[in-house]
């Protein structure tokens, strides 16, 4: 550790992240030439390459990527240290990360960017698609917030409730389908788009379990169980935005968060129509290390997203 300081520490995050040195010596406000002998010293004291150049950047060694994760802890439990108790939003220029799916950044982060330029107008946000390794990104500290169907969590998590939805099938605006109740027939008669199941959607990591938004967890084919039917699929797609698109120049119909679906519907591209079975909820939820609440800047933000969701 003699050989070792902080500011090496800085450096390697950084390229972790960024992959670069040119935008490491960017967020780090250092010269290429620094960051390049801050990370030739680094190598010096640890033997070892750490990143690799390629066509696609700084590729980190096996080494770089066991080391991340708890350098990244290490750095941001110092960062929490030595924070200011007295938090302050209308100057601070914290950066927060949120990790969201395609739901949740056109439903909560529009008006949450509206918020942040009201009440803390220095703060960056980063919002950072849905992987399979949130629990990972939360533990080592490279996100701050995630938003997910939860279902369960390890004891360490915070989860927060933070917005409540429900899914409608979505047709084109000109379908003869769309302005009355429907039943299963007549929902049947069309050709559907089904959203694709996604590991980065269904987190099965140890102790996380989460669902996509956009899951009515059995309740359609167990209406079609019931009515011996079946269904006919026209397109599989990887997301929702995908499915709308589609759905507006199509015959075809697809299920969508009902928030989601009336971003569409209020260009005049589709129109909702009533799920004719029970369909549960979406219920969303936010979640953090519990212990990172502590820091006046989590909690604030965290109170905040909060709050947010409950005013949709």
């Amino acid at each position: 550790m003699t050989a070792i300081d902080l500011n090496l520490l800085r450096v390697f995050d950084t390229l972790l992240t960024e992959r670069s040195v040119t935008r490491a010596g960017t967020r780090l406000g250092l010269s290429q030439s620094a960051v390049s002998h801050a990370l030739n010293r680094l190598r010096y004291a640890l033997d070892d390459e750490l990143f690799v150049r390629g066509p696609m950047g700084m590729t980190p060694t096996a080494r770089a990527q066991e080391l991340g994760p708890q350098v990244h802890a290490a750095l941001s439990q110092l960062q929490a240290a030595f924070a200011p108790r007295d938090f302050d939003p209308a100057t601070t220029e914290r950066r927060f990360t949120v990790v969201a799916g395609a739901y949740a950044c056109a439903v909560l982060i529009p008006p949450l960017v509206s918020r942040l330029a009201e009440e803390a107008p220095n703060v960056e946000l980063v919002v950072a698609d849905a992987a399979v390794d949130v629990l990972e990104q939360l533990d080592a500290r490279r996100a701050d917030f995630v938003v997910g169907a939860v279902v369960a969590g390890p004891a360490r998590l915070s989860v927060s409730p933070l917005l409540t939805d429900s899914l409608v099938w979505t047709v084109r605006a000109q379908s003869p389908l769309s302005g009355a109740p429907i039943g299963l027939d007549e929902l049947l008669s069309l050709q559907h788009v089904v959203i694709a199941k996604q590991p980065q959607l269904t987190d099965m990591q140890p102790g996380l379990l989460m669902h996509a938004s956009w899951e009515d967890l059995g309740a359609f084919d167990a209406a079609l169980k019931d009515a011996g039917r079946t269904r006919r699929v026209g397109v599989v797609v990887p997301d929702t935005y995908s499915a709308l698109g589609i759905v507006a120049r199509s015959d075809m119909a697809a299920l969508i968060p009902r928030r989601l679906a009336m971003l569409s519907a209020q260009r005049g591209f589709i129109q909702l129509v009533e799920p004719p079975y029970p369909a549960p909820p979406i219920e969303l939820s936010l979640l953090t290390l519990r212990d990172r609440l502590a820091d006046p800047a989590i909690a604030w933000m965290h109170d905040l997203l909060c709050e947010v969701g409950r005013d949709l």
